[in-house]
């Protein structure tokens, strides 16, 4: 590069630096929030993995942050022949693989299932509820689906995977509602499918993670079926999108705070930079975590979820809940989905497995105890918007 360019390179960093710094600082007195003192210079973002840099650094080139609702119907195009087929997921047998559609949330349309069965397997099973990711705006009930085949063949569990309708189209609460008429029917069906109604566990990734938590909060205040555990995978929890990870991460990695605030967008509407967004909408916002089921939760030191994913752990624990977290060192949104064999992911994948394994074990003795019949449908609670 030469000395003078060298010289140019420390000034330009310094400007941007110092033009970091002022934005914050605006931000953060636009939106009335508190500015920290001691902050360096520069919010400089955690390490990726050595692993999954150069994923990571390629991945994001190919990220449209800014999706406009006909590009998310090309980019929902695209996805199709990418997602599993039934053949694939019956993985030569070992699975049986159906469709079902049964009756959705009031004067809409039924929700489609996606269920996977060990083929050997006898008797009424556990059973993931599963809610894909995508941001709440892409993504089908196929995506994701092969991930949870080790678990389900290894624990001996059933995996039903929900269509939730998505955004723009279809605003919160469709996917919510769409969610929590699937998890009634296992309740009030099990036998229908061969499964044991106390022992659903609800898992979902990013925006399905952040789906799934909104469920569990969803039905404890419906008094409908109460879920076993709960597994947040990276979730998608805080619409506010103004966290210090947040910003570390703006324009790095998978999924930024770009891409982040156009999903909220689309999925709230116009409830979207209001101070009305209903904690069933966005977890973070809801004030009471009380008496929720056990859960999983993990995340990527670098991503932009990282610390709103640690502050819904706290506020589990803090309101006398059971929560395990795991923050992965150089993780970034998804990585172990998009590098499954880099060391990092393969310990993730056990961290869960063995979780999950726990869960089931502490729970057999009594699972007779904790089935539960479908709760009469009542009004929704309060936030709820319909």
């Amino acid at each position: 590069m030469g000395v003078v360019g060298c010289v140019c390179a420390h000034a330009e960093a310094l400007r941007r630096a110092h033009g970091i710094e002022a934005r914050l600082v605006r931000d953060m007195e636009r939106d009335r929030l508190p500015i920290p003192t001691g902050w360096p210079v520069e919010l400089n973002p955690p390490p990726f993995d050595g692993e999954l840099e150069g994923l990571a650094d390629a991945l994001a080139q190919h990220m449209n942050s800014a999706l406009s609702p006909g590009e998310l119907v090309a980019l929902r195009a695209e996805q199709v022949p990418l997602m599993p087929t039934n053949e694939d997921l019956a993985r030569d047998g070992a699975f049986h693989v159906e469709e079902r559609t049964v009756p959705g949330p009031v004067g809409a349309p039924g929700v489609r299932l996606l269920v996977c069965r060990p083929s050997g397997a006898r008797g009424a099973l556990p059973v993931l509820l599963h809610l894909h990711g995508g941001g709440l705006i892409m993504g089908s009930s196929r995506l994701g689906v092969d991930s949870l085949l080790p678990w389900a063949a290894e624990l001996g569990l059933a995996v039903v995977s929900v269509e939730y309708r998505l955004a723009p189209e279809h605003p919160y609460p469709a996917a919510l509602d769409d969610c929590f008429a699937a998890l009634e029917w296992l309740a009030g069906h099990a036998e229908d499918i061969a499964i044991d109604p106390g022992r659903i566990v609800v898992t979902g990734v990013s925006g399905g993670g952040g789906l799934a938590a909104a469920l569990c909060l969803f039905t404890r205040d419906r008094g409908g079926p109460r879920p076993l555990g709960q597994v947040l995978l990276c979730p998608m929890l805080d619409d506010r999108n103004d966290s210090p990870s947040a910003r570390q991460m703006e324009g790095r990695g998978i999924w930024d705070r770009e891409s982040n605030g156009t999903a909220w967008r689309h999925f709230l509407g116009g409830l979207h930079g209001s101070d009305d967004v209903p904690g069933y909408a966005a977890p973070a916002r809801a004030e009471d975590l009380s008496g929720l089921p056990p859960a999983f939760l993990d995340v990527g030191s670098a991503e932009t979820f990282r610390d709103e994913v640690v502050a819904h752990a706290s506020r589990i624990w803090q309101a006398g809940g059971v929560a395990e977290l795991h923050v992965w060192p150089g993780g970034f949104h998804g990585f172990d989905f998009a590098a499954p064999q880099a060391a990092v992911s393969r310990e993730a994948r056990a961290a869960r497995l063995r979780w999950l394994r726990r869960l089931l074990s502490n729970d057999s003795a009594d699972s007779e105890d904790s089935a539960v019949s479908p709760a009469e449908p009542g009004p929704a609670p309060e936030g709820h918007r319909r």
